[in-house]
């Protein structure tokens, strides 16, 4: 009967092994450990024994050498399970005296073929087994080497065998990584393009719409009852909140298709810029504005005043129920990095929802307490990064919220 010992501290793994030699034609005994291994050698010899190297007490190597140095077991062939991370590896292997490395996590069909090529080799004669003492210095520690040529020989190969195996699992997960890759940016593009084409058709029919409503309530306003005209404003409202959702959705849209034309940018006139059109829009409210003088950067322009739209109209929208609203633009210095941050004394968020800041879609407040589409900080976050750079925030709920990027130079 073919008689293979294992040993292996790991429950789990030594029935897996010992299913699959059972499988295949084999008798299997299981050892949890090197001491119990040795036991057991003195009530029945196998023919190999496969044995996990990282073991409590007694590890692999250790139990390979008390095999190896013993003259009724020194003819047991010995395969050693292990990751095979370090040279030393190697090194402790052959001063042990091991047969066979196999690599884990193994391949069963592979394990199979080096049982069966040490089985039909175990006969062959061995020559040269201790004539000679090898010395080796390796990491500045001495190492002996005393086994055989042809068990040397045979560990370098399944070394050697082990290094292509894995390769060839790294050729083959790198082909299999680019093509998914491929095929993501082929759907993001696919999505991209699809969102551009259906935002962008939206438009003219969303317009004519808004003409239409607004032409009624101006022109027939008298002969319309209450009633009606709530209906038709709130038709205007929603409308307007849909106009603003295919603004951002092609925002968006093109932040990951446009061409980046880098040139100085000066991004305190640009906010200022933003902040009077807020001002014109919304000219009854007091707000402290505060923005630093020339922050530069080297960046797209255009893109550029699309984040500061979106920072700048959040921290306008999250300000509104504040009896003192104040906002702050402005940079600090983070190591060796110019950090840009926009600051509110507004609403805030919850550190807990802080995952959901820059996710297309994903808001923090009801549609009822503050509108919006939830793609601005999304395509904010896209258009930084496209630059090199990184956004962050930090908040508190009812304590405001400061946005923080960079532009590298």
């Amino acid at each position: 009967m073919n008689y293979v010992l294992c040993v292996e501290d790991s429950p789990v793994q030594a029935k897996k092994l010992k299913f699959l030699l059972e499988e295949n034609g084999f008798e299997a005994g299981v050892a949890a450990n090197g001491e119990l291994a040795l036991e057991s050698l003195k009530e029945k010899k196998p023919l190999i024994i496969i044995s996990d190297i990282v073991m409590p007490g007694m590890d692999g190597y250790e139990l390979c050498t008390h095999i190896k140095a013993d003259e009724a077991f020194k003819d047991i062939p010995v395969i050693l399970l292990t990751s095979l991370r370090d040279p030393l590896d190697i090194i402790k292997g052959l001063q042990s005296g091991a047969d066979n490395f196999i690599t884990k996590p193994y391949d069963e069909e592979y394990l199979l073929s080096r049982i069966q090529y040490l089985l039909a080799n175990r006969n062959i004669h061995r020559s040269g087994s201790a004539e000679m003492v090898i010395e080796i210095i390796f990491r500045g520690e001495k190492f002996a080497i005393n086994s055989e040529k042809k068990q040397i020989l045979d560990l370098l190969l399944s070394v050697y065998e082990a290094a292509v195996q894995r390769n060839d699992e790294l050729v083959r997960a790198q082909a299999e990584l680019q093509k998914l890759n491929e095929d993501l940016l082929n759907a993001n593009d696919e999505l991209e393009s699809f969102a551009h084409t259906v935002s962008h058709d939206l438009r003219s029919p969303l317009n004519i719409i808004l003409g239409y409503i607004q032409l009624i309530l101006e022109e027939k306003e008298g002969v319309l009852d209450e009633e009606t005209i709530s209906y038709l404003r709130t038709v205007v409202k929603s409308s307007k909140l849909m106009a603003e959702l295919i603004e951002d959705l092609l925002n968006f849209a093109r932040s990951g298709k446009a061409s980046i034309q880098i040139k100085e940018t000066n991004l305190s006139d640009m906010a200022d810029k933003i902040f009077k059109e807020w001002h014109m829009k919304d000219h009854d409210r007091q707000i402290e504005i505060d923005i630093e003088k020339d922050i530069i950067v080297n960046a797209d322009s255009h893109l550029m005043n699309v984040v500061l739209e979106n920072l700048v109209g959040n921290a306008w929208k999250y300000t509104t129920k504040c009896s003192s609203p104040i906002i702050h633009i402005g940079t600090e210095t983070q190591g060796s990095e110019k950090v840009i941050f926009v600051e509110d004394n507004g609403d805030g968020f919850d550190q807990k929802d802080y995952y959901k800041l820059f996710g297309a879609f994903q808001r923090l407040h009801k549609n009822s307490e503050f509108p919006g589409t939830g793609v601005g900080l999304a395509t904010v976050k896209r258009i930084i990064e496209r630059h090199g750079g990184r956004i962050w925030a930090k908040g508190e709920k009812g304590k405001g919220a400061t946005f923080f990027f960079t532009i590298p130079k």
